[in-house]
């Protein structure tokens, strides 16, 4: 499945040959992404990235979650998907990273914009939502920017390299809001 978020920008959905994109850009950019993305320490060799993928594209459908690729003129420069779906509940959250080159363009912003519609449209959820560790401005600003509503702070909600915890910024948007 491909979205186009416009003539340059698409989301592709996760395939296993996405594995080698994904570690170099992870193995690439330590420093800037570990900072706050847990994963990142853990994703050593690219036997890591593949299991991850594999855990994805392979899951049982019940517990199935669609993740995609973000692709600039088709080079790969980030994940997003939905996370931890709730089905009986008609809810989600939506995870985004973005390679550090490609950071202030509004491409994670377009990017949740068209997965929000795909979500309340097509996959008939009534709830986003989306969590952001205290401090980090840019990816604060995602939610901010789509007029999501800021719930409250899950304390503690994230543990970061280092075995430090940090607290998250909770945001959701209805299927009501639009």
């Amino acid at each position: 499945m491909v979205i186009e978020i416009d003539s340059e920008i698409e989301l592709r959905q996760l395939e296993l040959r996405d594995s080698i994109d994904i570690f170099e850009a992870i193995d690439s950019q330590r420093d800037y992404l570990g900072k706050w993305l847990p994963f990142v320490a853990f994703t050593k060799e690219i036997s890591d990235t593949k299991e991850f993928v594999d855990s994805i594209i392979n899951a049982p459908k019940e517990i199935s979650e669609l993740v995609f690729t973000i692709r600039k003129q088709n080079k790969f420069i980030g994940l997003i998907g939905f996370k931890d779906t709730d089905r009986s509940n008609k809810k989600t959250e939506i995870g985004y990273w973005l390679s550090e080159k490609y950071q202030k363009q509004g491409i994670i912003t377009r990017s949740v914009e068209k997965l929000c519609d795909f979500a309340f449209n097509k996959l008939d959820i009534n709830r986003v939502q989306i969590k952001c560790a205290v401090g980090n401005q840019s990816s604060i600003k995602i939610p901010q920017r789509l007029s999501f509503k800021f719930e409250g702070i899950e304390r503690d909600g994230e543990l970061l390299t280092g075995n430090i915890f940090t607290d998250l910024e909770i945001y959701s948007k209805l299927k009501s809001d639009k």
